[in-house]
């Protein structure tokens, strides 16, 4: 089994940063929003919706909301009749893509032993 680097910060620090790390993209959707936004780029409200099969409007909105918050998102609110919003990411999220990506080949190893069972 592979060790965890300890470099320059302390225990305490790094678990600290891991507590953070994981508040900042805990629930259901936020990871799942970001890899679609980072998929197909920029997205109104409603297309992003219909990509995140079973979400609710009003989840998606609380989402949303947090991310943006977060510095994850930024929303444009576009000057058309009606009014049109889209969501995209910041380059600060893009730096959450290794992370996902290896959520996603971990959850794809677990998958497949637990179809053996």
């Amino acid at each position: 089994m592979e060790k965890f680097k300890c470099e320059s910060a302390s225990t305490v620090d790094r678990q600290l940063a891991l507590k953070d790390a994981i508040d900042l993209l805990s629930g259901k959707w936020k990871i799942v929003i970001l890899r679609i936004l980072y998929l197909d780029g920029s997205m109104r409200f409603k297309d992003l919706q219909e990509k995140t099969t079973g979400i609710t409007p009003k989840v998606l909105s609380k989402e949303l909301k947090q991310l943006e918050e977060n510095l994850l998102i930024t929303r444009t609110v576009n000057n058309t009749k009606p009014i049109t919003v889209n969501y995209a990411l910041t380059d600060h999220a893009i730096e959450t893509l290794p992370v996902i990506n290896a959520l996603i080949e971990f959850g794809l190893k677990h998958r497949k032993k637990i179809k053996n069972k």
